[in-house]
């Protein structure tokens, strides 16, 4: 059962992740610091001050940028690569798996691609906010993301399966606002 909601705990972190980069890592950190959840092996570096300190100014950074207009698509354009990058990362270092390979490989399939997922979903978000309101409604956006970054991140951590089944919610929303566009 551990570790069944330990990779539940990964794939909610990872699809936050796809909202914002840093607010997930930084709920986790202090979740873990706090004893809500443990860190895998060689992943203890996590609920460390420096990394609370660290993922604390990046957050403060970005939630900032993303209410600068043209520098919040460009930081999508920037995101989009290193949210895959940080959703194998905090689902990596969670689930609890003492076989490297296996570990990995989970991280990037599962953390990776769903926060890859989620991440491409806001870029079409954006570039539609931007595209239809000339970025007016952009910071309305920015503001859903923070929510759903935070929200998303919390849940995984104090209710897992809940978290998963948002996640799948949110999937499947994409799937649908996809299919609309391309007149499925």
């Amino acid at each position: 059962m551990e570790l069944i909601l330990s990779i539940f705990l990964g794939i909610g972190l990872s699809a936050a992740t796809g909202f914002r980069i840093f607010i997930p890592a930084l709920l986790a950190n202090v979740a873990a610091m706090n004893g809500y959840i443990s860190p895998g092996e060689n992943f203890d570096w996590i609920a460390s001050w420096p990394a609370f300190w660290t993922l604390a100014t990046a957050s403060v950074l970005e939630i900032m940028a993303y209410y600068i207009p043209l520098i919040d698509n460009l930081l999508d354009t920037v995101a989009t690569p290193l949210a895959w990058i940080a959703g194998t990362l905090v689902t990596t270092s969670f689930i609890q798996i003492d076989n490297p390979i296996l570990l990995w490989s989970l991280g990037i399939i599962l953390g990776g691609g769903t926060s890859g997922l989620i991440q491409t979903g806001t870029t079409m978000v954006r570039l539609a906010s931007t595209g239809s309101t000339g970025g007016l409604a952009n910071p309305v956006v920015s503001t859903g993301e923070n929510v759903a970054s935070f929200s998303l991140a919390a849940f995984a951590i104090f209710l897992p399966i809940i978290g998963l089944l948002t996640v799948l919610l949110i999937l499947w929303y994409f799937r649908k606002k996809w299919q609309k566009m391309r007149g499925y």
